[in-house]
This record gives structure tokens, C-alpha cells and sequence, in this order.
């Protein structure tokens, strides 16, 4: 194949899962590295599973992540439909033609047949492969099972097929990611490519959909290994050109264990609810088992592209460390122009009325509180004293600061001086600077601890934004309020 086509290929059957878009986040960059196409194909054969919003999720998700595809369900393409369940009437003539070969024969064992067969290998301790015991059914053998009412499902022959292209049972394949990797094809039996119903088995569907497709190479998660060795059977039964293949590794969570919802959000569209940036989220992936040359993690897709080399990807699994997606989400919170934020910011401040704020002192506050975000849902929680005439005291701020005598001889202090303030930025600055140094000398108290007791009673907390952007923003009025009311309700 002299052109480079590669796939993504999700299941519908869930919003997309972070670790199919790193799948599709290596093809794409795969592809854009070696001037190829990226095609989304989505196998929707499961349709107990299926549903349009699921779809609909994938296609957004990707879509928010800046994987665009050149060919798909929605963009259309030369090799269509790209939809599997669309493509049913493709598959019967390969199953026929396999048939037709000897590479694959009907096969009438019912359910319960199955089951026995593989209890009998459980209670025998071996590994179960199908006995093949439909393998040779005269015609006349066939015609009686049907007269009973079974309907055959397809096997695919794979000791045959192995016999035909290979010299051993063992079959080997040079992995993109994980170098060679063989496997013996008596373990594997003969499986199953036709359900009795007449729909395709994945594996076959797969192959079918790839080739037509020409799909050069496919790149996917390691645990389709077991899978390949199948797929490859039948490309070559088919006469069809066997792509390249490459097995990334798993992505766990902290613990090792599986990535899941214990551990936070795995789907893309939750990342996004809980307010990660989108160009985070892709940077941060990109690095599950890739590093750039130049050392720099932090880069645009389109950078990361460029240096990209297949060969260099770990075969080992990946950590999915949230920390460290936090810290570089943070870094990109902090890169967008104010403007963008603000809009971006709006979702997760529904709670409180911003029709109080003028535009000016909703830009203050974006700007005074941005610093420590690492996740666009972290203001919901950093504003709650920027709104309304009173504010809701932390039970540490009134315990360990207002109900202490220091505190409540600032805040005396502090009303008295500051009715006669000029209350712009700088005057406040300046203010606010003389009145530490007053503490400081006449009550040796730390600068520290007198605006923790301002702190306190005007936020309701003893961290928090810049307090002069604070004050602005209150305005005189509320600011005052707030702090005599803390004295009158001190302990």
C-alpha cells in the first residue's frame, strides 16, 4: 500500500473512553506525520448497545479533541459506508468465497452442544479449542440438521489456513509497537466469522471493512493481540493484503489497576464537563507512552505530529497520573486570553446572579482568582463571597481568626480607618499597606494575621485572591458591612 490510511473504529456502546482517544489521537498523528488519511468507522453491530447519543458523543469528543477525520460516517468518503451496520450486505460474498475455498464450513452445534464441549475440557483441564466436529458433515448429514430447524453459523478453518501460508502452526507478526510476536494457531480453534442469524463476527466484519478500506497499517490497543493472529488467517485466505499492525499498551489508573470511574472521570466528555481544556487533555494523552525528542511536553498537536515516531512508543502500559494532568491543565488555564476564559468560565458559574457584576468587575475577578485553577470547575467554589450583601463564614476562619482578640481589635480598627478611604485600586494598595505597618509596630502583630482578619470577615475564608481586587470589586458598601458585622457576631 503506497498510500498511509489508518482507522479508528469505537463501539457506540458508551461515550468515548480516554483510552480510545489515545488510540485515535496515535492514528491520527500516525497519519498527519506520514501525510496519510485518518478514517472514523463506526462498528455498530451491537445494537442492543448501540444508541445515537452515543454516537453523537464519539463524534463530539473527537471532534472537541481536534481529530478531525478525512473520511467517515458524516464527511462521506471513497470506500463508504462508514458505518458497519450499513455495510451488512458486503460481508456474505467472503464468507461465501471462504466457503467456497475450504477455508470455512458450516457448522450446526446448538448452544448447549457448545456448552458441553467445554465443560468437558474444564473437567478434562485443558484449554478449550472447538472440536471441528462439523468440519466434514456430508451433504446429506446437513440437509437432516437443517430439516430439524438449526440454521449453521460459519467457522473459519484456521488450521487449514495456517497450513496454506505459513510452514509451522506458529504464526508471527512483526508489531509496529512491540516488535515480534508469534503465537501457536492450535490454541486458537476455529472460530466463528458468521453467527447462525447471518450477521458477521468482529473479526471478520474487521478484516472485510479494512481491506475495502485499504487500511495500510492499524494501531490499537494491545488487547486485540489475540485478535490479530485471527485477522491475518484471513487476509490471507482472502488473498487480501495484510496491513501493519501495532499494539499500544493499556493506560491504568494510579493504583495499576484498571482505569474506572473510581479512580475520576474516563471519558472524554467528562474530562470536559469537569472543566479540562481540551488542548490539555490531547497534550497530556500524547505522552501516555510517548515522549517528544526535544524533551518539551508541553506543545500544540500539531508540533507533537511532526516529531512523532511509532517506533518510539513504549510497549509497556501507561499511568494515567490526574495530578499531573491537573498541573498541565493549569498551565493552559493560564495561557488563554481573559476573554476566552471569561466566556469559558460562564458554565460553571450558573449558581450565582453575574448580572450583579458589571463586565469590568467580572474581568477583575477572573483575573484575581485565574492563578490557582487547575480545572475550570475549581471557580465555582473560589467566588462564592464575590456575590450578594452577605457572605457564609468558614467554620475554621470564624473559629481560628475572628473569634480570636486579635482579630476582633483589627476589624474595630479596620471599620474605623477605612470609612474615610478612597476606595480606588491604588488607594487601597496603599491603604492597606500603612495598616499592616500600623499593626505591625504598635501590637507587633505579623502583616499576615491582620489580613487574615480582614480576610475573614469580608470573604468568609483566610486564603483566597488578592484582597485588594477583592475589596474593588465589593465596593465600599458591602466590604464595611461585612466586616462590622463580623465584629458584632464574634465571640
Amino acid at each position: 500500500m503506497s498510500e498511509v490510511r489508518v482507522r479508528i473504529a469505537p463501539s457506540p456502546s458508551g461515550n468515548l473512553h480516554i483510552g480510545t482517544a489515545r488510540t485515535a489521537l496515535f492514528n491520527y498523528l500516525f497519519a498527519k506525520k506520514n501525510n496519510g488519511k485518518f478514517i472514523l468507522r463506526i462498528e455498530d453491530t451491537d445494537a442492543e448497545r448501540t444508541s445515537q447519543e452515543y454516537i453523537d458523543n464519539i463524534f463530539d469528543s473527537l471532534k472537541a479533541l481536534g481529530l478531525n477525520w478525512d473520511e467517515g460516517p458524516d464527511v462521506g468518503g471513497p470506500y463508504g459506508p462508514y458505518t458497519q451496520s450499513e455495510r451488512f450486505d458486503i460481508y456474505p460474498k467472503y464468507v461465501q468465497k471462504l466457503l467456497d475455498s475450504g477455508f470455512a464450513y458450516e457448522c450446526f452445534c446448538t448452544p448447549e452442544e457448545l456448552e458441553q464441549e467445554k465443560k468437558e475440557a474444564t473437567e478434562q483441564k485443558r484449554a478449550y479449542v472447538y472440536s471441528k466436529k462439523c468440519e466434514n458433515l456430508t451433504d446429506e448429514e446437513k440437509e437432516k440438521l437443517r430439516a430439524e430447524g438449526r440454521k449453521p453459523a460459519i467457522r473459519f478453518n484456521v488450521a487449514k489456513a495456517q497450513r496454506a501460508f505459513h510452514d509451522s502452526s506458529v504464526l508471527e507478526f512483526d508489531d509496529l509497537v512491540k516488535g515480534k510476536l508469534h503465537m501457536d494457531t492450535d490454541l486458537i480453534g476455529d472460530f466463528v466469522i458468521q453467527k447462525s442469524n447471518g450477521a458477521p463476527t468482529y473479526n471478520f466484519a474487521v478484516v472485510i471493512d479494512d481491506a475495502l478500506m485499504k487500511i495500510s497499517h492499524v494501531i490499537r490497543g494491545e488487547d486485540h493481540i489475540s485478535n490479530t493472529y485471527k485477522q491475518i488467517l484471513i487476509f490471507e485466505a482472502l488473498g487480501l493484503e495484510v496491513p501493519r499492525f501495532g499494539h499500544l499498551g493499556m493506560i491504568l489508573a494510579p493504583d495499576r489497576s484498571k482505569l474506572s470511574k473510581r479512580h475520576g472521570a474516563t471519558a472524554v466528555s467528562d474530562f470536559v464537563k469537569e472543566g479540562y481544556l481540551t488542548e490539555a487533555l490531547i497534550n497530556f494523552v500524547a505522552l501516555l507512552g510517548w515522549a517528544p525528542s526535544d524533551g518539551v511536553e508541553i506543545k500544540p498537536v500539531d508540533e507533537i505530529a511532526q516529531d512523532f515516531r511509532i517506533g518510539e512508543i513504549s510497549s509497556s502500559n501507561s499511568i494515567f497520573e490526574y495530578d499531573k494532568l491537573k498541573w498541565m491543565n493549569s498551565h493552559y488555564i493560564k495561557m488563554l486570553p481573559i476573554d476566552t476564559l471569561k466566556e469559558m468560565l460562564k458554565p460553571y458559574l450558573t449558581k450565582y446572579p453575574l448580572n450583579e457584576l458589571s463586565d469590568e468587575q467580572y474581568t477583575k475577578m477572573v483575573e484575581i482568582t485565574r492563578e490557582p485553577l487547575t480545572l475550570l470547575s475549581d471557580i465555582t467554589d473560589a467566588v462564592p463571597y464575590f456575590f450578594g450583601k452577605d457572605v457564609e463564614i468558614e467554620q475554621e476562619a470564624q473559629e481560628k481568626t475572628l473569634d480570636t482578640e486579635t482579630a476582633q481589635q483589627v476589624l474595630v480598627d479596620f471599620v474605623s480607618k477605612a470609612k474615610d478611604w478612597d476606595w480606588s485600586e491604588e488607594n487601597l494598595h496603599e491603604k492597606l499597606a500603612e495598616f499592616r505597618a500600623y499593626w505591625k509596630e504598635s501590637a507587633g502583630i505579623k502583616p499576615k494575621v491582620t489580613m487574615w482578619a480582614v480576610r475573614a470577615a469580608i470573604t468568609g475564608r483566610t486564603c483566597g485572591a488578592d484582597m485588594v481586587g477583592i475589596l474593588v470589586i465589593l465596593g465600599k458598601e458591602t466590604s464595611l458591612y461585612r466586616a462590622e458585622k463580623a465584629i458584632k457576631t464574634a465571640v
